[in-house]
């Protein structure tokens, strides 16, 4: 299974958007899955349920972090690489949605108990997320390969 299909295979089982694009890049780099997990949850939502900055590019952005990101703080190498990635996922995400806006790319504010019922009546998080979330991989892959 590519990155791509595992992402959304845990989305399905019930992990959320930032957890579903960080976990495959940990397992496939030999790191244990639980504390990805937990760290990428609180990201979920649009980071903690608050419908902000979508978790598939959070989890994207904790991906490129995790490969790049440095670890000495006089580093300034990786920290400038670090931020350039980041930067050009954005933007790519950006291209092809507008937006990197939880609220903006559903169509409705999951941080309100109206907006989440909508968002469930609506089957969003069946419909729109995967899809958000392929697209998320596909960018990082391709600024992955590119590197």
């Amino acid at each position: 299974m590519n990155n791509k299909e595992q992402s959304v295979t845990l989305f399905k089982e019930g992990f959320c958007c930032s957890q579903a694009v960080l976990v495959p890049y940990a397992e496939q780099w030999g790191l244990d899955r639980e504390p990805f997990l937990k760290l990428a949850d609180a990201f979920g939502g649009g980071i903690g349920g608050m419908a902000s900055i979508c978790g598939a590019v959070s989890g994207a952005i904790m991906v490129i972090g995790l490969k790049y990101g440095r670890t000495q703080p006089d580093d300034l190498d990786a920290k400038q690489k670090n931020r350039t990635l980041v930067k050009e996922f954005v933007k790519r995400y950006k291209d092809r949605y507008g937006t990197i806006e939880c609220k903006e790319l559903l169509g409705v504010d999951i941080s309100t108990a109206e907006g989440q019922a909508i968002a469930k009546e609506k089957g969003l998080f069946e419909s729109k997320c995967p899809k958000l979330i392929e697209d998320a991989v596909d960018i990082l892959d391709g600024i992955l390969a590119e590197q």
